[in-house]
């Protein structure tokens, strides 16, 4: 059989228009994600059709990944070119088969598993997510490979869990690029913690962020929807930790 056929005939997988959230087997009547109703739903090979990942270059070895025309409020994914070969930093919502291939993808929490099965099957990428996070119901139908629990190198790529926004949330350095995800969001020229989450937590676990960025070498900032200057980010993100209540 294919690879073609193999995706085919794998468990049906819809994708939620409105906040990209990938669901596999059977159609729900809401989004488990978001709450939108089921015809906000699309099956993942109408959505292939009709959504193309693209990559946006950030520097020599990183670059951007988002669907055009945009997927809801489709996160962004990063990919990497290391000397051990390219991985992933999240997952695109949309499924394209055109995509060059990665070994491993490297989540940074379980909210942004997007079409990674698919990717998975495709390629025989590895898998990684925090095993907080993949004890998580909405993880429960993903195929996660690597279950991680401690902070770890590999690809030349370093992960730090912290928590806080989730129990599983890990940001990642590679080189001086800081994969921050969508820990903070960017609003016109403020900086907010991402709401969706125990916000005391999120605040709590937002310093030892800061206390192992303070004295990296970065230079850039990888985030949900946004690429940013490091030294700019780094002063919205310290009169965050200083300033909000």
């Amino acid at each position: 059989m294919s690879t073609s056929d193999s995706l085919a005939n794998s468990s049906q997988q819809w994708v939620c228009l409105q906040c990209g959230y990938n669901m596999i087997g059977e159609m729900p009547d809401i989004c488990p994600f978001c709450g939108a109703r089921h015809d906000q739903f699309l099956p993942w090979g109408e959505v292939e059709l009709r959504y193309c990942v693209t990559t946006h270059p950030v520097n020599n070895t990183v670059s951007q990944l988002l669907s055009v025309p945009k997927l809801g409020l489709e996160h962004a994914a990063y990919r990497i070119e290391t000397e051990q070969g390219a991985v992933w930093i999240d997952s695109p919502s949309a499924f394209n088969r055109e995509l060059a291939p990665v070994k491993a993808i490297f989540f940074t929490h379980h909210h942004f598993l997007g079409a990674c099965n698919q990717y998975r099957r495709l390629w025989h990428a590895e898998v990684w997510l925090h095993d907080l996070d993949a004890k998580h119901r909405l993880s429960a139908l993903f195929n996660i490979d690597r279950r991680f629990s401690d902070d770890f190198s590999v690809f030349g790529l370093n992960a730090y869990h912290t928590g806080g926004h989730t129990p599983g949330f890990t940001f990642y350095i590679y080189q001086d690029v800081l994969f921050i995800c969508d820990y903070v969001f960017l609003v016109d020229t403020d900086m907010h913690f991402n709401p969706h989450g125990p916000n005391q937590a999120t605040r709590e676990c937002a310093q030892r962020i800061y206390d192992i960025i303070i004295g990296k070498p970065l230079n850039t900032v990888c985030g949900y929807n946004y690429v940013a200057n490091f030294t700019d980010w780094l002063i919205k993100f310290e009169h965050l930790l200083h300033n909000e209540p």
